[in-house]
């Protein structure tokens, strides 16, 4: 069987009945009351629950079978009331009223006194008397004053009551109220008549009870009251810092399993920000508390839910900040967990006094499945929790309908049961842990034991988040002495603030620093008596306002005020000055609009108002004057209504201040009603000038009333000279500004000057206004200007400083001239005569013009012109501040230090020595050890860490994490890849040398370099050698030539390769040792080293080479060049006109010595141009060129003909080629032969001669020429005559030569005879 099936709700069997007894009698309710499961029964005196512990003896409470019963024992007048008995369990809640009236014998009455008239009861325990003719007079007197208590406390409020005439047992009606609400007696509240004196006893003390309490004593004649505030403070905190108690605790919305839970924040939260709320409920008549939410709530709302429908509950809140929790707050009201519809069903009303009871239900139908719900909607969303309501279906009668909720991700369709397990009885729902941020759609279905119904229409998209702001912080504190102990503290109101539950003010001592609260509840309005202060302090005050999503910011604090009593009627200040300049802005049928100028003396008060009169002028005789306005005006323009069309009218105007309203101006002149219909703007009004300098001011004004046909769309300013007369007038601007403000500029000093502005729409420009008052350009001693601020968190701050303050003086801010009332975006703090306009977030928004006027002053002020440029200044500026930078000399870098350790080091350019370095290798700190050495030296700011060796775990990146106070900075080095692995094996070099130069070592290894003779001089350097020290040269590993015993004089090892060629090539090495060590140096110059090598020996060669020159030969043309040394390996290559020549037999090249020459043979004129020589040096080239054309083509064409001409005139010239000797030594008798050749072309002539005589053939000397090549001499037996000097002369046309010879003939004996 299904249990819910034998479930049932209360049903009254038996209703207690009404009864009317005597005093000191006894009196017994009882009833009889069925429902499953049992119901839990409560009984109610007046709305109040019964406890009999709290008054033993006087109730006693009994429950047997069903039957429940109440007895009151001793009945006295105070049990005259109205009694409920409730019922409740799982499936509703239902009661029954009944009421019981005490009376007294008749006989305690005095029977002199007439009846009592219909309608006038007073159950007081004297009895009623009669009021007929009597007049009666109160007077309330012995009266308690502002009262403070603390939580917890009793306190009791009494004065004592004086009724003329005084008539025996005459009851008064005697009331008592808390902020205007009657109060009734309940646990909370005790009130007694003792016939001449009212108390109020408040039992337990909440700051619930803080309040304005009123006491009201009627009589038919009239009544007298008297009211006094009451004071509760938080008790003291069990846990030191904990924040108070919440208040106002209240349940909202109560339905079947759901209450929305309601309270107010506390005021004090004991310098540490309340972190949220707990929310506690306890089932009545349990004192069992269970905490309803796991996290706390900072939203002063929440919905419980999980409540056993038919119960009733009490709650109470606890707030909680990083200190504590605070006490409970007051419970609230008890409320019954039940859907209000059912309670109407179920429960009807009773008249009281009776204990009549009307109960009507409906019988419920079954199989019905249930439609879809009604009107869901989001009715609360906050960062916790989604509250959804709706209507159930519109049919009556369906059995126990319940409710599923069902939630879907917007963008998607992807429903899902909320509550899974079991259904929701009450069309209230909340929903917790949605991601804050997140949007969703919801709808509900509804069930039944028929079965789940069609799902409603979903909600729209609806993001999770506080949709209730906080409210912006009111502004404009200003306190006013009251009494010895009191200060009126007003403030305007915080703007746009949504479910405002009220404000808390604060106040403190000039110069403590100590703010304490001067209210602990809220409230409305926008004026509080801040009652207890010290008399003769000075206080300042701030105020703050709060609603359900917490408290706003504070507001600025107040000027201070000293605490001492107010002077009536002493205000030390005078009725203002009459204004003056009454103009006319508008004029339309039946109204006009007027402007007028501020009086010139104030009255040494604001000016709060000003109030307008009127009277119509009729040919000529003005009328009466009548009032235009009731209420005073705080603008200086003013509507005129209800005149007459086309009458005459003159207005003069009154202003007013705090000591009263001043003497009226002068009359205007005379203004006709009738309706303008010009096309152009009318005149621009309430001309004002301020920030008077030497060289500028700045002019304010309002637009026109009347814009003409056409709306204003600029205006233009006129300037001229104070003396100056009309036609001096001139422009300002040009071009028409759209502001109603302009800054004028390049003023003459101490030159006095008037303005005027005029108005523009498309129909062209209106009327000039009226012309301000003349005013010098003059900055007054002691000026100062807007400053601008920036402090160490990085908030920006306006700051401007006025040294002529009065007591009256007021920094008023404006943006762009229009004054600033937001704080939402810049917070106004002003203390003495300093102000500060603190932005709370600077951004794009705040570009603008910002200005500070100081009232009651002689024109006090100063702006300053925000731009893009500025603003983007100042954000960089504030960041600076607010996150700022440890300055860097040098970022982290590397170094490589001997034996291969490694030195990482930074060098900060201003730091202090209490400064912090944290080192970080892959984001983890490292620390001083065997492995890392770090340290700081404080006055360089150089931060540095060394490391024995790189090892393959250390690649990353390194960090130095610097922190100087605020200032912060790190530096990184990244080394990974390849520059680490550059990095490690340097270090294991290092460390390597290290070691070798513990030895004898090349302090520079072995290379090269080449000679301007072009040699090639192989060299190192060496170090920490000794005599012993060798050192061994190789060439391909055998050796080339040993130094045994070097003179390291200079440490340089040479050798010399005077002519390099191919067979130079090799790998050359040099051995150094002795018996420390040895040390090895090699040169590779094979292949590619010893192309480099020969590319810096053509390098010199090439760079030694001379100028290209042209020179003759009988062959032809020769182009040459000498270079210092030539190198068979060096290669040339001959261009003509940028080609590469091709050689031929008539063209060639070569080399003579040190000369390379081009050989051009037989040249014509197609050999003219451009010739150039390029050498070939590896890595580039070098060109000598040489232009053979024109003359220099000429010269050398010249010139070649003449050395052929030459070299064919000497190849034919005659010649005498050879075969006669010097000298011919012959003996007698012998013959003689000689032969020689002879050349010539043509054939030479031959001709001999014999010392010098020329000789013919004969027999015995023959002379022979043969062949044109050949002459011979012949003497075929030589004689002592023939003894002499022979000579043959050939010649021809080309030259002669001759070839001489001497022939000595010697006899025989001569000879021997010598020899003997």
């Amino acid at each position: 069987m299904n249990e819910d099936s034998l479930m049932h709700s209360p049903e009254f069997v038996i209703k207690p009945r009404s009864h009317t007894v005597w005093e000191n009698q006894c009196v017994r309710l009882h009833c009889t009351v069925t429902g499953w499961p049992d119901p839990r029964v409560v009984w109610y005196k007046n709305n109040v629950p019964i406890d009999p512990l709290s008054n033993p003896g006087k109730y006693k409470l009994e429950s047997r079978y069903n039957v429940h019963s109440m007895e009151i024992n001793k009945c006295d007048f105070d049990d005259t009331a109205q009694y409920q008995v409730s019922a409740m369990n799982a499936k509703g809640e239902l009661s029954a009223y009944a009421s019981v009236v005490v009376k007294r014998f008749k006989g305690e009455v005095d029977e002199f006194l007439p009846a009592p008239r219909p309608g006038a009861v007073a159950s007081i325990k004297e009895g009623p008397v009669s009021e007929y003719g009597i007049t009666f007079q109160t007077q309330i007197v012995d009266r308690f004053g502002v009262s403070f208590g603390r939580e917890g406390e009793t306190m009791s409020l009494g004065c004592t009551v004086i009724i003329y005439p005084a008539l025996h047992r005459y009851q008064p009606e005697v009331q008592w109220y808390k902020d205007d609400v009657l109060l009734t007696s309940s646990k909370w509240y005790n009130m007694h008549w003792s016939g001449d004196r009212a108390t109020l006893t408040l039992a337990h003390l909440n700051k619930e009870d803080e309040g304005l309490y009123t006491l009201r004593v009627s009589t038919k004649s009239g009544y007298e009251t008297y009211s006094a505030y009451v004071f509760v403070r938080d008790t003291d905190a069990e846990i030191e810092g904990a924040p108070g108690a919440p208040l106002d605790v209240r349940c909202l919305d109560a339905n079947k399993d759901y209450i929305i839970v309601t309270w107010k924040q506390p005021a004090v939260d004991r310098g540490s920000s309340i972190l949220g709320y707990f929310v506690d409920r306890c089932e009545v008549g349990t004192n069992h508390w269970i905490q309803c939410n796991d996290t706390p709530v900072k939203f002063a709302r929440f919905p419980v839910t999980g409540l056993v429908e038919g119960r009733s509950y009490f709650f109470r809140v606890r707030a909680v900040n990083k200190c504590g929790m605070s006490h409970p707050s007051r419970v609230s009201e008890p409320v019954a967990a039940m859907d209000p519809a059912d309670r109407a069903r179920m429960r009807g009303t009773s008249a009281p006094w009776t204990g009549q009871i009307i109960v009507t239900e409906e019988e419920p139908a079954e199989g019905i499945i249930p439609e879809k719900p009604q009107e869901l909607q989001v009715t609360e969303a906050t960062k916790n929790y989604l509250v959804l309501s709706w209507k159930p279906p519109g049919e009556k009668g369906l059995e126990g309908v319940m409710y599923y909720v069902e939630k879907c991700v917007s963008g998607t369709d992807s429903w899902q049961r909320v509550n899974t397990e079991i259904p929701v009885k009450s069309p209230r729902f909340a929903l917790f842990d949605l991601a804050e941020g997140k949007s969703y759609r919801f709808r509900v279905r509804c069930c039944n034991s028929a079965g789940v119904g069609e799902p409603s229409d979903p909600t729209e998209a609806t993001t999770v988040g506080d949709k209730l702001d906080i409210p912006s912080a009111p502004s404009k504190v200003v306190p006013t002495r009251n009494t010895d102990t009191s200060v009126v503290v007003s403030w305007e109101a915080s703007r746009d603030a949504k479910e405002l539950v009220g404000y808390y003010i604060e106040g403190s001592i000039v110069g403590s620093n100590v703010w304490e609260p001067c209210n602990n509840k809220p409230v409305n309005a926008t004026r509080f008596i801040c009652h207890g202060l010290m008399t003769g302090e000075k206080y300042v005050f701030r105020v703050r306002a709060v609603n359900a999503a917490g408290l706003s910011q504070f507001s600025p604090e107040s000027e201070p005020v000293e605490v001492k009593a107010a002077i009536g009627g002493g205000i030390p200040h005078a009725s203002p000055a009459p204004p003056y300049g009454i103009t006319v802005l508008e004029c339309v049928r039946d109204s006009m609009v007027l402007a007028w100028k501020q009086p010139t003396f104030a009255g040494g008060a604001d000016i709060t108002g000003y109030f307008v009169d009127y009277r119509e002028v009729i040919d000529g005789v003005p009328g009466q004057w009548h009032e235009a306005n009731i209420k005073a005006i705080s603008e200086r323009a003013y509507r005129v209504s209800d005149l007459k069309e086309n009458r005459k009218y003159q207005f003069q105007v009154r202003a007013t201040n705090m000591a009263g309203v001043g003497i009226p101006s002068m009359p205007s002149d005379t203004f006709l009603c009738e309706e303008w219909t010009i096309a152009v703007p009318g005149p621009p009004h309430d001309l004002q000038i301020t920030e008077v300098r030497s060289d500028s001011v700045v002019l304010l004004w309002k637009p026109p009333v009347y814009q003409g046909r056409d709306p204003v769309n600029g205006f233009y300013l006129d300037i001229k000279e104070a003396g100056a007369a009309e036609e001096a007038w001139r422009g300002v601007n040009t071009k028409a500004t759209e502001k109603t403000f302009m800054k004028i500029k390049n003023l003459t000093e101490g030159e006095t000057y008037v303005f005027r502005v005029r108005a523009q729409n498309k129909a062209g420009v209106g009327k000039t206004s009226e012309v301000t008052e003349p005013v010098p350009a003059l900055t007054k001693p002691g000026t100062k200007e807007i400053a601008v601020n920036v402090d160490d968190e990085g908030v920006v701050s306006l700051n401007f400083e006025c040294g002529d303050i009065t007591s009256d003086s007021k920094f008023v801010w404006s943006k762009n001239y229009e004054q600033i009332t937001d704080s939402s975006r810049l917070t106004v703090e002003t203390k003495g005569n300093k102000s500060k306009a603190v932005f709370s977030s600077l951004g794009e928004d705040d570009i603008g013009v910002y200005s500070c006027l100081v009232t009651h002053t002689d024109g006090a002020s100063s702006s300053y012109d925000l731009s893009a440029e500025e603003l983007k200044r100042l954000l960089v500026v504030s960041h600076e501040h607010k996150f700022p930078i440890i300055p860097l000399k040098s970022e982290l870098a590397v170094e490589m230090l001997e034996k291969g350790r490694v030195r990482f080091w930074l060098q900060a350019e201003k730091i202090s020595g209490d400064a912090k370095i944290e080192y970080v290798f892959n984001d983890v700190a490292i620390s001083q050890g065997e492995k890392y050495k770090m340290n700081f030296d404080k006055n360089t700011g150089v931060i540095e860490m060394f490391m024995d060796a790189l090892t393959p775990a250390d690649e990353g990146t390194f960090t130095f994490q610097l922190k100087d106070g605020k200032a912060t900075n790190q530096s990184s080095l990244v080394l990974i890849g390849n520059v680490f692995k550059e990095l490690q094996k340097e270090s294991e070099f290092q460390r390597k040398e290290f070691f070798r130069k513990q030895g004898p070592h090349f302090v520079e290894y072995l290379s090269y370099e080449v000679t301007p003779e072009c040699s090639v001089v192989l060299k190192c350097k060496v170090g920490n050698v000794k005599k012993e020290t060798t050192a061994v040269w190789y060439k391909d590993g055998r050796e080339i030539k040993a130094d045994e015993h070097l003179g390291f004089t200079e440490g340089v090892l040479k050798l010399e390769i005077a002519q390099i060629s191919k067979k130079d090539s090799g790998m050359y090495e040099v051995v150094l040792k002795d018996d420390r060590g040895k040390d090895t140096a090699t040169l590779n110059l094979k292949d590619q080293g010893f192309k480099d090598l020969m590319n810096e020996v053509f390098s010199f060669i090439a760079n030694s080479s001379t100028p290209l020159k042209i020179t003759s030969t009988e062959k032809g043309i020769r182009l040459y060049t000498f270079v210092n040394i030539y190198n068979d390996l060096l290669q040339v290559t001959w261009h003509y006109k940028d080609s590469a020549i091709s050689f031929s037999d008539r063209i060639k090249s070569g080399v003579v010595g040190e000369q390379l020459w081009l050989q051009i043979s037989e040249p014509t004129e197609k050999d003219m141009g451009k010739y150039a020589i390029e050498f070939n040096m590896g890595n580039g080239s070098l060109r000598r060129e040489v232009e053979l054309c024109g003359q220099a083509f000429d010269d050398a064409f010249a010139e070649f003909q003449r050395l052929k001409a030459a070299a064919v005139a000497e190849r034919g010239r005659a010649r005498v080629a050879g075969g006669l000797p010097d000298v011919v030594t012959i003996q007698e008798g012998k013959a003689l032969n000689l032969t020689c050749n002879i050349s010539g072309d043509p054939l030479p002539e031959v001709t001999w001669l014999k010392n010098e005589k020329e000789i013919a053939s004969d027999e015995h000397c023959i002379l022979r020429f043969e062949s044109g090549k050949f002459a011979s001499f012949t003497i075929t037996a030589v004689s002592v005559s023939d003894s002499g000097k022979y000579s043959i002369l050939v010649k021809n046309k080309y030259g002669t030569e001759s070839g001489d010879f001497t022939v000595s003939v010697f006899i025989p004996e001569e000879v021997g005879g010598k020899k003997k």
